[in-house]
């Protein structure tokens, strides 16, 4: 392969250099050998072969001698060439420990910028603040190239030991996002919290028409970045404590608003099953969803994992969330299907926490018409209970015992699980909806009680992922992930042949054709090609499904 080649194969910089040098270093090393062999024939009448004069000069080159010859020299040509040897062999010495021996050993290296490979039409992250790993890897799960700029040291190093595109450098430099290769990304992302208005000033200054995405989670904020020239500003803990609340409506049966809506007729939900609902205890296959709501069990989240499809012997439990598809009215019934019976209880849910998480909740409710106490460590506007939420005695005060639904918007994940413990403790029955910062957290939450669980990091990611690939994800705060792609990868098979589950992990649940969008699938109906598929997974299994079968997300 052609060594200009090289920069189009994915090889970091630090890798190609490593190539250049030892493909010169063979070079050098056949050159001297040559020379050798053609000196001692000329010059002292020797006539060896080849391989002797390689010896010689792998000796040398390796300081482990070449006595066998110096009774041949006597030429000042031939004396003059093993000095000129001698000294080149103590220079190679030097760069091969530099470039090759330290770093392999020691792992040193001073410019990790020598680490990235050639990048093109690839995102630029800021100051990634929310967990950096979850959002690098949501990004390589979706095709999507990078280059992370982390101003500490200590991170950037460590997320490059990890494998991950990043470099060392401030944010607020021209010269750092031209290291990054600016000039070919096809966006900027900014999570430097007061540093983003500098940021984005800084990318405008060097690339004024590259797309940039702006994180905040400051309402003030919003308008400031929009101004200086960020094109979109999210709010990721907004919609985390919307999203909490969607499922408490849901719950409340005031109104299904968390759904996705796929096209026409058809939408898609992720239901959590409360600890008293009547399907608690039942086996998938004997819960009669489908005969009583006409909607379609398409997946279940079960501990944190998810069954897609699920075992039909899977036992529905508290914290169980069920993922469905079908008509609105249909998904309306299938919630209705599975809310507890009440027993005489008004609708009031408890919000504990009050930072940003909390308020977007607790504003979602009382737009809805839902009695909603605060519970909050300090005291400020429309906080009800001043207090430790981890304490007993505040949660007693906040009357979390009558409650149909508590939301824990609380940012430090230990004092969250805390919370979540008492919580369940004093009601066994209550809807618990957690916040975690953690997505590691998920897990513990569920076990300590939690019915359903959203992570920061993980809704976080969600939200960028969707404004760079908005058809992969129609709702950033859902668990699952969606793609629709064409089906013309499966012309002339059936879905059934194709065997997408077993070979990625994901299922179809609806086709398109003329007619429209439908959920009723034959996987024996033979495919022509001209078809649209949607596709459900894990953002793990969809990946797989698009690379495997070579597919691309569709408008």
């Amino acid at each position: 392969m052609p060594l200009s080649r090289l920069s189009t194969i994915g090889l970091s910089r630090r890798n190609r250099l490593i190539v250049y040098y030892l493909f010169a270093l063979g070079v050098l090393v056949a050159g001297l050998v040559v020379a050798y062999n053609a000196i001692m024939l000329r010059f002292e009448g020797v006539d060896q072969s080849i391989f002797a004069s390689l010896e010689f000069v792998i000796q040398t080159m390796t300081t482990t001698g070449y006595g066998q010859d110096a009774s041949e020299w006597s030429h000042p040509v031939t004396l003059v060439f093993v000095a000129v040897t001698n000294i080149s062999t103590i220079v190679i010495g030097f760069f091969t420990l530099r470039l090759i021996v330290i770093p392999l050993f020691t792992g040193a290296e001073v410019d990790l910028d020598n680490r990235l490979t050639p990048k093109e039409d690839h995102v630029v992250v800021c100051e990634y603040r929310r967990d950096s790993e979850v959002l690098l890897d949501e990004l390589t799960e979706l095709g999507v190239d990078y280059v992370l700029i982390a101003s500490d040291q200590a991170d950037a190093r460590r997320l490059s030991d990890d494998g991950y595109s990043a470099i060392h450098g401030s944010p607020q430099a021209a010269e750092t996002f031209e290291r990054a290769s600016i000039d070919t990304a096809r966006a900027v992302i900014t999570d430097a919290g007061d540093a983003n208005v500098n940021t984005i000033l800084t990318v405008r200054s060097v690339r004024p028409d590259v797309e940039t995405i702006a994180l905040t989670d400051e309402d003030e904020k919003r308008a400031v970045l929009s101004t200086v020239g960020a094109g979109t500003v999210l709010s990721p803990r907004d919609v985390l404590g919307r999203r909490l609340a969607d499922k408490v409506l849901s719950t409340f049966g005031v109104e299904l608003t968390d759904t996705i809506d796929l096209d026409g007729d058809l939408e898609v939900a992720e239901i959590p099953i409360d600890n008293d609902s009547r399907l608690v205890g039942r086996r998938i296959r004997d819960s009669k969803i489908r005969e009583e709501t006409g909607a379609n069990v398409i997946g279940a989240w079960v501990d944190g994992d998810l069954e897609l499809p699920p075992d039909p012997n899977t036992v529905i439990r508290s914290n169980t969330v069920l993922v469905v598809s079908g008509a609105h009215e249909t998904l309306e019934a299938f919630s209705d299907f599975t809310r507890p019976f009440r027993d005489g209880r008004n609708d009031r849910a408890v919000v504990v926490g009050y930072g940003e998480v909390g308020r977007a909740a607790a504003a979602e409710l009382r737009e809805s018409g839902i009695e909603t106490v605060t519970v909050d460590t300090k005291e400020r506007d429309r906080v009800d209970v001043v207090g430790d939420a981890t304490d007993r005695e505040t949660l007693i005060e906040a009357d979390v015992e009558s409650a149909d639904a508590v939301i824990v918007g609380l940012p430090d994940d230990s004092s969250a699980l805390l919370t979540i413990a008492l919580v369940r403790s004093l009601d066994p029955d209550v809807e618990i909806l957690a916040r975690v910062s953690d997505t590691d957290a998920t897990r513990k939450a569920l076990s300590a009680g939690a019915d359903y669980v959203l992570s920061v990091p993980r809704v976080s990611a969600r939200m960028v992922a969707r404004e760079l690939r908005g058809e992969d994800i129609p709702a950033p705060a859902n668990q699952i992930r969606l793609v629709r792609v064409s089906a013309g990868a499966f012309a002339g098979t059936t879905l059934a042949g194709s065997r997408i589950y077993e070979r990625t992990g994901c299922r179809v649940i609806a086709i398109g054709d003329e007619a429209g969008l439908s959920g009723q699938i034959d996987p024996q109906r033979p495919l022509s090609g001209d078809e649209q598929l949607v596709v459900a997974g894990t953002d793990k299994a969809v990946q797989q499904f698009l690379t495997t079968f070579d597919a691309s997300p569709v408008e």
